[in-house]
């Protein structure tokens, strides 16, 4: 049996601890496995595009654990009334092979994806950071203002999409929240919304090389959050916003982020850090307060093992919470796999005496 959590209890695990908290347990666990990143085997996720989308597969071990996510991005589903991103994973052990944990990710992506923006917003945002645009008010917006509520201190949030229902949605779900000294406001553009921010988010969907933010936006000591250009051929910054003398960029995976993230704008001897060095204190996260810090950010592995391991933790420390499916079959006799499909009497017929030849045992089990 493999331990399982579907829809049903990612409501039960993030409902009875609350969004805020898990997503800052998280994002601890993301920090702890990035801190030992030269034990991880990492690769650039394996990409299949189509004109309206992409599916990946995304995996990585440190040696002792496997973990794969599956996961899809097709912003044209939401005019079909699906969701833009699924997603599902499985964490495993090395030594056998075996499958420990299969688990939906499409609401844990969103989870770890705000954890992960929020923890590098700690290390890269100026301290005193307490307005943040949201801009891209889709599926994943409500985490990125719960996490940077919650671990930022973040107390005005100005939110702008082109699609104005997006936005209300927005406002709407983070008024009911009632978080606690939380302003919102709703802008008419992305320039308004940028305006007096402290921190930026750019979320957006749409696969294409898009410019959400442009020069004149970005002020001396922004933090920019880039987490919607994830794929060959979609970004949100203008490049000459990386080209400032005054911009460090900071990416996860750096082979990764070349192919995919606002850096493909760049010459491949564009100047970057890798997180892990920042969380290491081999590079820095940001160098005086006028500096603009942007973390390019396409989503990495890494975090969703970290997410997996968390999830299996909190499960088997809960037998309330504890789900098992049959994906793996067990055998008394591990070499004899067919056995699992022949019929139930036969199975249970003991061998033929040594003297008795095949076809008489044959006859015998057929009366």
């Amino acid at each position: 049996m493999v331990d399982y959590i579907g829809i049903e209890s990612i409501q039960k695990i993030v409902r009875q601890r609350g969004a805020a908290a898990f997503i800052e347990g998280l994002a601890g666990e993301i920090e702890h496995d990035y801190r030992r990143w030269n034990d991880f085997d990492k690769s650039a996720r394996h990409a299949i595009h189509s004109p309206d989308g992409v599916i990946e597969l995304m995996p990585t071990s440190d040696g002792h654990q496997y973990s794969f996510k599956y996961v899809n991005g097709h912003p044209k589903n939401t005019e079909l009334g699906l969701l833009t991103v699924t997603a599902f994973g499985v964490l495993a052990d090395v030594d056998t092979g075996y499958p420990l944990l299969l688990s939906e990710l499409t609401i844990t992506t969103a989870l770890r994806t705000a954890a992960t923006s929020a923890l590098a917003a700690k290390w890269m945002a100026r301290p005193d950071s307490r307005v943040m645009a949201l801009i891209g008010n889709g599926a994943q917006s409500e985490f990125q203002a719960i996490a940077f509520h919650h671990m930022l201190g973040i107390r005005e949030m100005r939110l702008f999409d082109i699609d104005a229902a997006a936005s209300d949605k927005l406002a709407r779900n983070l008024h009911t929240m009632g978080l606690q000294g939380l302003r919102v406001t709703v802008c008419r553009s992305a320039a308004e919304a940028v305006q007096g921010a402290d921190i930026v988010t750019t979320i957006t969907a749409d696969k294409r090389n898009a410019v959400i933010l442009t020069p004149e936006m970005v002020k001396p000591g922004m933090h920019l959050n880039a987490v919607g250009g994830d794929c060959p051929g979609k970004t949100e910054l203008h490049a000459d916003i990386l080209l400032r003398p005054d911009a460090r960029v900071v990416v996860e995976f750096e082979p990764q982020s070349r192919i995919e993230g606002e850096i493909q704008q760049m010459p491949e001897d564009f100047k970057v850090a890798e997180f892990a060095d920042v969380l290491k204190g081999t590079a820095s996260g940001r160098a005086s307060p006028e500096e603009v810090t942007i973390f390019d950010s396409v989503g990495f592995a890494l975090e969703d093992y970290s997410a997996l391991r968390y999830l299996h933790k909190l499960q088997l420390a809960d037998p309330a919470l504890r789900r098992q499916i049959d994906l793996v079959p067990l055998l008394d006799n591990p070499k004899d796999l067919f056995g699992l499909l022949a019929p139930a009497a036969a199975r249970t017929v003991k061998a033929p005496h040594p003297d008795t030849t095949p076809e008489m045992a044959l006859d015998e089990h057929s009366r």
